[in-house]
């Protein structure tokens, strides 16, 4: 292993103050030799705490995150890599009750989408600063025609009150778009995810008759004209259908079946493939991270794109949950049953996230593997292989994240892969 080898090779003075908390500084001052330097590695891989490291694909770059840290690099439009990185505050430390389970896991997806979305805006902004520049000359043209200063825009330039007003106004734009982008993101996945595959399994039962759907009665609409007729036909298909597991099973697969589709036809748009790709990037940096390897294009580009803890992972597994949930708690009203699945939606996604951690543990464990495999398969269309450049932003993202994490922890390969790659 890369990581043994490395650590076991040191000068024995640099093993010596390593293990200076290990107390083993007299064994290795009389033994020395090579044998026992492979022993003491043992220890000290036991001894360091690994630091599990995740990330997101952004515009044009990648998001990474460390337990205590995180870091985003964009590409810009002349080439070079834009990053922004800080520090992450452990909610569980302010507010003690996130550590209670099913709680933690719903705050961490919170949080986690608060910093996608975060880390979004940023990538937007440096990925297109050139169009956002061309757009503020334009305002300074517009407001200096405004002013009368046809001849010459020096003075509209140079007006501290003038800019800092424009600025201003600009601010509160952008964070009115972003929190509308979101809001409208929310509700549109709650609609096309939770809404509209409950309709149409509740239409389906009561159309065929499956298990308990009410009887349909139309024989009031036959004279009726045919919009009205239509109507109540939908109404009467529309009555609600007490939900069991085969109920719950079918909407399940409706909205597997809206999950994939959506992401194939995502896959179709360039843009959102060059994500994809970036997505990529993100799984085979950590997969080097996590072998211990230097990071370097080199390492990185032999790894796989799949990763068994993507996110993709998470959200199939959070589907499956959900058709065991939503078999639990159901009503015998249409309305209630919507209102209960998007309040469930916070449970769900907490009992998800436990599921995941408690066989995260073993990782090479068989169910692990059979809880993780549809997310390996449906990485196939979240996941493209990506080029040196996207790997190098990659690369970049988890070396920035990672100096600010505390050094005690990041075990001596990670010191080293920083300083090779830099």
């Amino acid at each position: 292993h890369n990581r043994n080898y490395f650590i076991a090779s040191q000068p024995l003075a640099v093993i010596i103050k390593a293990t200076a908390n290990l107390r083993l500084i007299s064994v290795i001052g009389i033994s020395g030799c090579c044998g026992f330097n492979f022993l003491y590695v043992r220890f000290v891989m036991s001894a360091v705490k690994e630091i599990i490291v995740g990330g997101q694909a952004v515009i044009e770059g990648v998001m990474m995150r460390a337990p205590n840290s995180y870091a985003v690099s964009v590409r810009r439009p002349d080439g070079t890599i834009a990053s922004i990185s800080e520090r992450l505050p452990k909610l569980s430390e302010k507010y003690p009750i996130l550590k209670v389970p099913i709680l933690r896991g719903s705050a961490v997806l919170i949080h986690s989408m608060i910093l996608g979305v975060k880390a979004l805006n940023f990538s937007a902004s440096v990925a297109f600063e050139e169009a956002e520049q061309e757009g503020k000359d334009k305002t300074v043209l517009e407001t200096a025609a405004k002013t009368g200063a046809f001849a010459t825009t020096a003075h509209v330039i140079d007006n501290p009150q003038l800019a800092t007003e424009t600025a201003k106004a600009g601010t509160v734009q952008t964070s009115l778009a972003m929190f509308g982008s979101v809001v409208f993101g929310i509700g549109f996945s709650i609609f096309l995810f939770v809404v509209l595959p409950l309709l149409i399994t509740n239409f389906l039962f009561v159309y065929f008759g499956w298990e308990n759907a009410p009887l349909v009665s139309l024989a009031n609409t036959v004279n009726q004209p045919w919009y009205l007729a239509a109507w109540h036909w939908i109404g009467a298909h529309m009555k609600p259908v007490r939900p069991s597991l085969s109920f719950n099973i079918v909407d399940g697969i409706i909205r597997m079946v809206f999950f994939v589709t959506y992401i194939f036809i995502m896959t179709l748009i360039k843009d959102i493939r060059r994500v994809f790709e970036y997505h990529g990037a993100e799984h085979k940096t950590v997969y080097a991270w996590e072998a211990g390897d230097e990071l370097t294009v080199a390492n990185a580009r032999r790894y796989p794109r799949q990763h068994p803890r993507c996110g993709t992972s998470f959200l199939m597994l959070v589907m499956l949950v959900s058709i065991v949930m939503f078999s639990v708690v159901k009503f015998d009203s249409l309305l209630l049953n919507l209102l209960s699945r998007v309040a469930l939606v916070p449970l769900i996604a907490g009992i998800s996230y436990e599921i995941i951690k408690i066989a995260g543990k073993k990782e090479a464990g068989a169910f692990f593997s059979f809880i993780t495999r549809p997310g390996i398969w449906l990485q196939n269309l979240t996941t493209k292989e990506p080029s040196d450049d996207q790997l190098e932003v990659a690369i970049h993202a988890l070396q920035e994240s990672l100096k600010l994490e505390p050094q005690e922890s990041l075990p001596v390969v990670g010191e080293s892969a920083l300083a090779g790659s830099a």
